[in-house]
């Protein structure tokens, strides 16, 4: 019995030394495969990167608020403060946070000298404070100076802790940088949309204007229908309601406009039409494809008796909707087929 038991207790002990050592052989192996360097430098360059979306918006007390929790993880400090271009406090963050406001001077000569300031700050008797300095580094982005982050701390300022303020400075400077390229960006959008605008010919407008009075006399139904057609096109042509449209809009203004140009050009101008049903919710920008359409029109009729056929195609091609203008006039003064690309997902309204 007594050895039957010593069996049993021997074959426990085994498997349970046997246990531990795979498990011991699996930490190990973690750890020489994510040895705890890495892992610090992973978890900064997360904690980094959820701080910059905000911050790719511009230093406002809104995105401010937003960074700032992220900020205080990657430094791991009492407090993190940033300040505006006046030195003002945008947005604090930390149980030391409300010192930020005692170095405004501080703020505003580190903004002055774009130079690193160390400021000292007042005991404010509040239980488990222990802020009694701050680090200030002035943000520069695109050559001028856009604000300060404040770095509040214990009595003990180290290299490390000034080298992080610096490179977290250094940080949120980029972010700043692509903010404003994001929103020259976004102007250059802005402006391309008003320049299509701008191409409705004056040509156009005018014949327009004589085929309806040519209609006046000879149908006087017609002209009447012809004005109200004109009115709906130059009403969404000049509207003031944003910069962007659903393809569905966007296709009901360019037939309007080619109703006016086949009361015009008779049967010399043909239009074949081709677009699914599925992309007509796409969100487009505003007046991209009439000027296309309107010079189909121009260069397929132009110098052609017989006239010619202008194609309008738009199409679901997996994840972008590919819209094309075509026209079949002479090779001599043909333009290539205009195609115009959006990276919206057919069926969305949103973008």
């Amino acid at each position: 019995m007594n050895r039957a038991l010593t069996g049993v207790i021997v074959t426990v002990v085994a498997f349970a030394l046997l246990a531990a050592a795979v498990l011991a052989g699996r930490w190990l192996r973690r750890r020489m495969l994510d040895p705890p360097g890495v892992r610090s430098a992973a978890q900064a360059l997360w904690t980094a990167g959820l701080a910059a979306p905000p911050l790719r918006e511009g230093l406002t007390p809104r995105s401010v608020a937003r960074a700032l929790p992220y900020l205080m993880a990657l430094l791991e400090t009492p407090g993190v403060a940033l300040c505006g271009p006046d030195g003002m406090v945008l947005g604090a963050d930390g149980p030391g946070g409300h010192h930020a406001d005692e170095v405004t001077d501080a703020v505003i000569t580190a903004l002055r000298s774009d130079r690193r300031q160390l400021a000292k700050c007042s005991p404010c008797g509040v239980a488990g404070c222990s802020v009694s300095r701050a680090v200030i580094s002035p943000l520069v982005a695109d050559g001028r100076a856009v604000g300060a982050l404040v770095v509040l701390t214990g009595p003990a300022v180290g290299p490390y802790l000034v080298r992080a303020t610096d490179e977290t400075a250094r940080f949120i400077c980029t972010q700043l940088e692509l903010a404003d390229l994001d929103e020259s960006r976004a102007d250059l959008a802005r402006a391309e949309v008003r320049a299509l605008r701008a191409q409705i010919s004056p040509h156009f407008i005018y014949n327009a204007l004589t085929t309806i009075s040519a209609f006046i006399r000879s149908d006087p139904d017609r002209a009447r229908e012809l004005l109200l057609e004109f009115a709906d096109f130059t009403r969404y042509s000049f509207r003031q309601a944003g910069e962007f449209t659903t393809l569905a809009d966007e296709m009901g203004n360019i037939e309007k406009y080619l109703t006016l140009e086949r009361a015009r050009f008779g049967d010399r101008l043909q239009v074949r039409w081709r677009v699914a049903p599925e992309v007509l919710g796409v969100v487009v920008p505003f007046l991209a494809i009439q000027p296309l359409v309107e010079n189909a029109v121009r260069h397929g009729l132009a110098g052609r008796a017989e006239g010619g056929t202008v194609s309008v195609t738009a199409e679901d091609a997996g994840p972008d909707c590919l819209i094309s203008v075509e026209d079949d006039g002479s090779a001599w003064i043909r333009i290539p087929s205009a195609a115009w690309r959006t990276r919206i997902r057919p069926g969305t309204t949103s973008g």
